[in-house]
């Protein structure tokens, strides 16, 4: 087992060991850190071990996207500070933690812009698992500005799609879609961002652990305006704030959080 640790802000991981139960890495899969202040971010993606083999939440970008970068991941290097360092791609860290890349079995996207799915070809065996609303934006779009970030060659390789419809269950207070693994995992709709984004909850040993994907940003500061985050993340922001400060035992992570609020605290070893 990895040892538990800091997450580095360039591709090294950090453990959530729920003790006796399964253990949460967290990974940095694409540093983007703002040109303006001294704002420091990644994208977070989880690795989960489930009874179901290995599940990866995300994958921030993949292998191709170092080798040949496209269009749009040229632009992201234009207007943020991008160290574009190939380690950071899920492949090479899911090797440095131990495992084989082909214990992946499943993959959970929130979303489909290409910092959340340009590692879906390093992951060909995979079944990919994502709302059927984000599934069908990708496969029609572009209709708006964001789904420019909707990259065509990051599902070629995909054999296994896993689509999901909204429901009448709930997790907590949110609708949710019970998703098939264990330990229990539920694939929350926090449309907005896109056009089907979701969150995934994960029950562990001491609870629960919320990623809300691009639904939120970074709960422990205020990094800008509230008008600001709706216009680029969704509506969402407001009430998973107000939901964060009411259940202080869930452990709450965004994609696009500060790296340094990622530090490890008390309780989570």
């Amino acid at each position: 087992m990895p040892k538990s640790g800091v997450l580095d802000i360039y591709g090294s991981s950090a453990d959530l060991v729920y003790t006796g139960f399964m253990t949460i890495h967290l990974l940095n899969c694409f540093t983007c850190n703002s040109r303006l202040g001294d704002m420091k971010t990644g994208t977070l993606c989880l690795l989960v071990e489930t009874g179901q083999g290995l599940v990866l939440i995300d994958t921030g970008l993949g292998l191709d996207d170092y080798a040949r970068p496209t269009w749009f991941t040229q632009f992201f290097r234009l207007i943020t500070d991008m160290p574009f360092n190939p380690q950071e791609a899920a492949f090479n860290q899911v090797k440095r933690l131990g495992y084989k890349p082909e214990d992946i079995r499943h993959i959970i996207l929130t979303h489909m812009h290409f910092d959340h799915c340009g590692g879906l070809p390093d992951f060909p065996w995979a079944t990919v698992h994502v709302h059927r609303r984000e599934y069908e934006a990708f496969i029609h779009g572009p209709r708006q500005f964001k789904e420019l970030a909707y990259i065509r060659r990051n599902i070629a390789m995909v054999k296994e799609w896993a689509l999901y419809d909204s429901t009448d269950e709930q997790w907590y207070d949110f609708n949710a879609i019970r998703l098939p693994f264990d330990p229990e995992m539920w694939l929350v709709p926090l449309h907005g961002h896109s056009q089907g984004s979701c969150g995934v909850a994960i029950r562990t040993s001491t609870g629960w652990h919320f990623h809300v994907g691009d639904a939120g940003v970074d709960i422990e500061r205020n990094i800008a305006p509230d008008w600001l985050i709706a216009t680029a993340l969704g509506p969402h922001w407001p009430r998973l704030r107000t939901f964060a400060h009411a259940h202080p035992e869930i452990r709450l992570t965004a994609s696009h959080m500060l790296l340094e609020s990622l530090r490890l605290g008390d309780g989570f070893i």
